[in-house]
This record gives structure tokens, C-alpha cells and sequence, in this order.
């Protein structure tokens, strides 16, 4: 039920209402919120009509992509690639295809949602291991990580998929990402991977709505990049490691939490970022000293929770200034 609640307040935040809990007047409610449908209401009815902005950007984009001819998507299985992706399936049909790369660093269960989304899409799937691991430069996990990252995945999908391949190859950035410090976006540049979402002025809350209008289970998805990005910078990354982490993530959403992190610092401490609403919870003796050994069994020495609560990207504010600016990018805004 409290996860329940936390999707909820989750989707109020985003503005977007539970499209499968409402139903039409003399019709049964189905879909994952059935049991906790609301009764008919006209004027809720009229909130789920796409605006007409958003349905202009949606036009551009399936055009956008059809354009294309062809195209390649790099697909992680969040919200902004599996929109992207049916986008790409309604534009081109068969000349689209879903890529993903699969290493230690995807969550435990990733993949094999991302293959439940490709076959619900329609969606040619492909899945590369990708050797990102096999990289030094990957592995010190200094601020331009993720360059090392996408470099790997994109030539990856350049020689899987050949010359004959896919004309062009997509990722899902989105307006909101213009604003933040992302070196795998010099790497998109570098390999003439197109942003479609983002050059249609599409921002996250409108994807969240677009993938809400076309049904995809994500709609309300947190985000959830790569385990590697919850290693401070500077400490190197590792499977092992990356497996401490998702464990301790898997063990903090059983009890109920939807957004949270698990940071890797110096010295095997883990600091724990959930939202404010539930910092006091998990400090209480009967949750925390089952977190406290939970957390040091699977490898941490120290436990400590974050007061500042969950924010999105808080490892880019140990950026240096100066770094930021030559990347041409902005510091992160906590979301």
C-alpha cells in the first residue's frame, strides 16, 4: 500500500492523473489500478485530453522519425527510450529496432524488462554485451564516465548492425537533459546519434504524458540510470560493488520506498537518499537495524542516510565548476 501511495503523490507531482483507474460512465475499470478506480468525472475526463502543444509535438515527431527511413534506438527500458521506441514502431514499423547493451552495470531485472516492453511495443529487439568494463578510463570513474559508456554502446551498435544497418541511430534525451552535465551526449555527437525527443522540444513531464496516452506501463517510472553512476567519483567502479549497490537498492524497495539511491563512498560507506517524507521511518529502531544489517552484510562498512532526501544527479554538484563549463553543459538541478 505505501508504494501505492508513493506512485500516487508521484503522479500528482507530474500532473498526470491514472488513466487505467478512470472509467467511462457504465464501464468497468481495468488496468493495475482497478481496484482503486475513482468514480466518473467529467472534468477529470477533459485532464486526460492530450493538449494540443503536446499533440503537435508528438506529429513532429513521429514525422521526425519517419524521415529517418530507418533507425536504431538505444533502449535502457525508462521512460524516455520506451517512448522513443513506439514512437519509432508507429513511424517506421520493421525499420526500427530496439537496442540494448547489457553489462554488470544494469539492475538486476533491467534486461528482462526491457525485453517485456520491446515485445509489448512490437518492437525488433536486439541486446549487445557491451565491454565497458574491459575500459580503464571506465573504470577510474572520473566526472566523464559516462563518455567512456556511450562510446562503447554506440560503436557497439555500429558494428552489430552494419552497413547495411539502420540509416540513423536515437537516443532518448530530452529537453530537460540540455540542462544538466552529460559527457555521453559529446559522445552522441561524436557518432552522429540523433536526439528526437529533444529536437522536438519535448521535456520529461511531456513524455511521462505521451507514454501515458499510448499506455506504456512507464508512464510513472522513476528514473534509474546506470548502477555506476551511484559510485562517487574518483572510487573505482566494479561488478562487485555495482552488486552492492543493487542489492541494497532491491532490499529499500521492498520496504515500500519507489525513489531512492544507494551512493557508493570512500571506505565502503553507503548513503542512503529517500524522500524527506520517509527519512524518519527508516531511522526508527525497527527499520533501521535491520537496514544497518542488511546494508553491512552485503559488503558496506558504514550506513548513513542523506537528510537533504533524494535528488537526482547529486554526485554532479563534486563537479568542478570550471569542468561543467567546458563541457557546456549546466550542474545538475535536483529533481
Amino acid at each position: 500500500m505505501r508504494a501505492l501511495e508513493n506512485r500516487v503523490a508521484t503522479a500528482l507531482r507530474w500532473r498526470i492523473f491514472l488513466i487505467a483507474a478512470v472509467p467511462t460512465p457504465g464501464s468497468r475499470p481495468a488496468g493495475r489500478y482497478a481496484r482503486f478506480a475513482v468514480p466518473y468525472c467529467p472534468l477529470l475526463s477533459r485532464c486526460l485530453t492530450m493538449s494540443t502543444e503536446l499533440a503537435a509535438k508528438r506529429d513532429r515527431l513521429l514525422a521526425l522519425l519517419s524521415g529517418y527511413g530507418s533507425c536504431a534506438v538505444a533502449f535502457s527500458g525508462g521512460v524516455d527510450s520506451t517512448v522513443l521506441a513506439k514512437a519509432a514502431q508507429l513511424a517506421l514499423g520493421q525499420r526500427a529496432v530496439a537496442v540494448t547493451g547489457a553489462s554488470a552495470s544494469l539492475a538486476e531485472g533491467q534486461l528482462d524488462e526491457a525485453r517485456r516492453l520491446a515485445k509489448l511495443i512490437g518492437i525488433r529487439h536486439v541486446v549487445l554485451a557491451t565491454g565497458e568494463f574491459r575500459n580503464q578510463a571506465y573504470l577510474r570513474n572520473e566526472p566523464d564516465r559516462c563518455y567512456h559508456c556511450k562510446t562503447e554502446l554506440y560503436g557497439q551498435i555500429e558494428t552489430a548492425l552494419g552497413a547495411t544497418g539502420p540509416a540513423v541511430i536515437a537516443n532518448g534525451a530530452n529537453l530537460d537533459d540540455s540542462g544538466d552535465y552529460r559527457p555521453g551526449m559529446t559522445a552522441a555527437a561524436e557518432h552522429g546519434v540523433k536526439s528526437p525527443l529533444l529536437e522536438c522540444g519535448l521535456s520529461k513531464a511531456e513524455v511521462r504524458q505521451l507514454a501515458a496516452a499510448w499506455e506504456l506501463p512507464v508512464w510513472d517510472k522513476p528514473a534509474s540510470p546506470c548502477l555506476s553512476s551511484r559510485i562517487a567519483y574518483g572510487e573505482q567502479v566494479s561488478p562487485e560493488r555495482l552488486a552492492m549497490i543493487d542489492r541494497a537498492e532491491q532490499f529499500l524497495r521492498r520496504q515500500g520506498l519507489v525513489e531512492l539511491r544507494v551512493r557508493y563512498h570512500k571506505g565502503g560507506l553507503a548513503r542512503i537518499e529517500v524522500p524527506l517524507a520517509e527519512i524518519a521511518r527508516l531511522a526508527s529502531p525497527e527499520v533501521r537495524d535491520r537496514l544497518v544489517s542488511e546494508l553491512r552484510r552485503l559488503g558496506f562498512k558504514y550506513v548513513t542516510l542523506d537528510l537533504e532526501g533524494f535528488r537526482s544527479g547529486s554526485l554532479n554538484s563534486l563537479i568542478p565548476r570550471d569542468l561543467v563549463q567546458l563541457s557546456g553543459s549546466q550542474p545538475a538541478t535536483p529533481q
